[in-house]
């Protein structure tokens, strides 16, 4: 009954530390995406989104993490203060390892609520203006 017992408690403490680090995970990843939108937008001034308007992003949300060829897909949502009301944006960033580390090399945002492959994200390269990798600290 004792072995029972503490071979129970052995794998409720391995599996909370299974779901700890997939909360860790997805924790940093949505730092990243929330710092590098954020970031992205102000580089841009936002002309295409707001017309040069002045804005602040009051939310940055991060929806779905997914895995595709290769690649790490993050979608959200940015709500910004703009013109004297709330505009939503909607953004996908994919995320591939270069050289072991991991860089934005494809990122679209939108108006309108979108789904995304990573085979339509590939129409859409990003030239690095906000380094992925300055939002997050790398402790490994």
């Amino acid at each position: 009954m004792r072995s029972r017992l503490l071979i129970s408690i052995l794998i409720l403490f391995a599996l909370s530390g299974t779901v700890s680090a997939a909360d860790t995970e997805y924790n940093r990843y949505a730092a990243g995406f929330r710092n590098f939108v954020t970031c992205e937008l102000t580089r841009t001034d936002a002309v295409d989104h707001f017309n040069g308007k002045e804005f602040s992003v009051t939310m940055v949300n991060l929806h779905e993490v997914q895995q595709e060829s290769g690649m790490m897909i993050l979608m959200g949502a940015v709500q910004c203060f703009v013109d004297g009301g709330y505009k939503t944006l909607y953004a996908a960033a994919g995320l591939t390892r270069v050289q072991g580390s991991e860089k934005v090399s494809y990122y679209t945002i939108r108006k309108t609520p979108f789904s995304i492959l990573a085979s339509e994200l590939n129409r859409y390269p990003y030239m690095e203006r906000c380094p992925w990798t300055r939002y997050w600290i790398d402790l490994d």
